[in-house]
């Protein structure tokens, strides 16, 4: 039976195709049609990518994409190892005097452990004592403060003549921040951005660097960061394609946009509206969605040739270019406000 990789390679050149012309096509890097054609699965950033790339390059060949999913999962459930105690499983028999011991023995140990509770066992307690850690109050001092805290633990957090309380409430996974605003959550490696005075932009930046939730009295290593500061571009109007930061629109005040994206070839897009609604699919050719947001949109697209976008706010429209073809890719773009004041719709690359 022809393998995957065989079948792929097989329909390109039946074709005519070489990597440079399928690449161009496809909007696929080279390194990744390689892959798919020599079976090298290591090289794709994460399954999700690799299923995408697979669909795509199957409908270009004109191959059942069915097929190749099939042969895909195939390939995987021979790579899953035997487990050891299962190569090494017999049934031999057991002598007739150690079956009647595994039946007696619980019995007379079940006997003797209820007189023991009934009548022996002293009647004194034992109260397993627990060191609880004293709450602690912090003052941030500077743009940023990491350090271990526990559970009650409080930060005052300033901004300009006001301290904000921020409260380490619940230990728990993810962990729970309590706010002037309300309550935020914190799982181990992420981070959230926390909008202290209630106008409705982030404030201050957090991050758990260290959690343990099996042990919740070792308390957990978390930084609080100031400096969510706009970053500088060459343009306001366009977005060059070799520049990692880019201001799109600059105002006295923010205001609702939307993020208009065209899709040019097979993709996987998922987007993040305000750090909290998250959607994710996959879009073929021709495809266009309209994404609206009023403080900041996330994006990670599997391929960065094969969408085109359009910011779209206030009567005017900014085209992005957000990476290569092949380039997986994670971009922000959300509203900042500076130090005078003035508010900046930024995007910026996430490495």
């Amino acid at each position: 039976m022809e393998s995957l990789g065989d079948k792929l390679r097989t329909a390109r050149e039946n074709k005519g195709y070489s990597y440079e012309h399928a690449g161009r096509e496809t909007n696929i890097a080279r390194r990744y049609l390689e892959a798919l054609e020599t079976e090298d699965f290591e090289k794709f950033p994460g399954e999700p990518y690799l299923l995408g790339f697979l669909r795509n390059y199957g409908e270009y060949l004109g191959l059942d994409v069915d097929e190749l999913l099939s042969l895909y999962k195939a390939i995987k459930i021979q790579e899953q190892p035997v487990p050891v105690e299962q190569l090494l499983r017999s049934s031999p028999g057991f002598p007739k005097f150690l079956v009647f011991l595994l039946i007696t023995l619980p019995v007379l140990a079940f006997l003797g452990g209820s007189v023991y509770f009934i009548f022996l066992r002293p009647r004194t307690r034992n109260v397993e004592s627990v060191q609880l850690q004293t709450p602690s109050e912090y003052v941030l001092e500077g743009i940023n403060m990491e350090r271990r805290f526990y559970q009650g633990d409080t930060i005052l957090i300033p901004m300009g003549n006001e301290r904000y309380r921020v409260e380490l409430r619940e230990m728990a996974d993810p962990l729970a921040l309590v706010i002037p605003s309300g309550r935020a959550e914190l799982s181990l490696g992420g981070d959230t951005e926390l909008d202290l005075d209630g106008d409705g932009f982030a404030d201050i930046r957090v991050t758990l660097a260290d959690y343990d939730k099996a042990s919740p009295l070792s308390g957990a290593l978390i930084r609080f960061d100031t400096s969510l500061q706009p970053v500088t571009a060459t343009s306001e109007n366009a977005a060059p394609p070799t520049a990692q930061n880019v201001v799109i629109f600059s105002s006295s005040t923010a205001y609702p946009f939307t993020l208009q994206v065209q899709f040019q070839g097979y993709c996987m897009f998922r987007w993040e509206i305000d750090r909290r609604d998250r959607t994710e699919r996959y879009y073929s050719r021709n495809d266009a969605i309209d994404v609206q947001a009023q403080n900041g949109i996330r994006l990670w697209v599997s391929n960065a040739a094969a969408v085109r976008l359009h910011v779209i706010g206030a009567g005017r429209t900014v085209p992005l270019e957000i990476g290569a073809a092949g380039e997986v890719v994670v971009v922000d773009i959300r509203w900042l406000r500076d130090e005078d004041g003035r508010f900046r719709l930024v995007q910026y690359r996430l490495e």
